[in-house]
């Protein structure tokens, strides 16, 4: 077995895209295990899930943590590659170019609307389920929609997020306490997070904010869990149930004293549930009955 602490992450594995980008991952695990492939959110690295990796690999999990275009030491890619569309098909090259088969995605933020992208483009082959992290599938609110980013709706669809991502002003850092803001830190990359807002990041923050996945959601056959943060800092926490309930074979959960990066301030409670869910048979009950996530800390 391949640990994550071996490895070093300045020559981290890379494949190369369908239009020539090169992309990183941390891969570790059993390399006879049943995959399961990591995508983190904006502007945050594939070691953003150290939370997770020893967890999974002492499950007998193949593990792959991707850093998508522009993130991580990924290769940024040529200009107009900067949409989802594009990274969710990075999503499926990485799956046909490491031979990923019966792989389980687990997408946090923006990494989990990657994977709507890349279903909603036909790219389902070798997924046998998903577990979306805190990301609703629609931000703008709307008449038929009210789980999306705080305040942002019609009225302001061209200017949120021009420059960055708004502070809705709910669930502050502080309000977090000292034990989840050091996991915060520890788990995440700071010089990135400090660096500000490229070109390319703006453009793709537009296209992610104006999409909407509920399509997508409701055309998947196969199950998926949708995990949220009781103490969500970008969206009601009831937008998993609302996710969930589009979705054939789709369940929820909400994790307490969790925000946005749920996996990293709840890791124990987050660990224990997605390990109860890979390790569930594939649901095979009717649509709209899907698996519960066993966790002492979720809701």
């Amino acid at each position: 077995m391949r640990r994550y602490d071996e490895q070093s992450e300045a020559t981290m594995p890379g494949i190369t895209t369908s239009d020539g980008v090169r992309l990183t991952y941390l891969e570790s695990g059993d390399a006879a295990g049943r995959p399961v492939m990591l995508i983190a959110g904006f502007k945050a690295a594939a070691t953003s899930w150290r939370p997770q990796l020893a967890a999974l690999e002492k499950a007998g999990h193949r593990v792959i943590a991707f850093n998508r275009r522009g993130h991580g030491d990924s290769e940024v890619g040529p200009d107009g590659s900067h949409t989802m569309d594009r990274h969710g098909a990075d999503v499926g090259d990485a799956i046909r170019e490491l031979g990923l088969e019966d792989v389980t995605l687990i997408g946090q933020s923006m990494g989990g609307n990657s994977i709507w992208a890349l279903l909603s483009n036909g790219g389902a082959a070798g997924i046998r389920d998903i577990v979306i992290v805190d990301q609703t599938p629609k931000m703008l609110n709307s008449d038929d929609w009210a789980y999306g980013f705080y305040d942002y709706d019609s009225s302001n669809v061209d200017t949120f997020f021009a420059t960055g991502i708004p502070d809705p002003a709910r669930h502050p850092l502080v309000s977090k306490g000292p034990v989840r803001i050091g996991r915060l830190l520890k788990a995440m990359d700071l010089k990135a997070a400090k660096a500000g807002f490229t070109s390319a990041e703006l453009e793709l923050l537009g296209d992610h904010a104006r999409r909407d996945w509920r399509p997508a959601i409701a055309a998947t056959q196969v199950p998926v869990l949708f995990v949220a943060g009781r103490e969500s800092e970008f969206w009601p926490c009831e937008h998993a149930a609302a996710a969930a309930s589009l979705a054939p074979r789709g369940t929820s959960a909400v994790i307490r004293k969790a925000g946005h990066a749920t996996n990293l301030e709840q890791p124990k409670a987050f660990n224990d549930g997605v390990l109860a869910w890979l390790s569930a048979p594939p649901l095979v009950e009717e649509a709209g009955e899907g698996r519960r996530f066993q966790s002492p800390s979720s809701e």
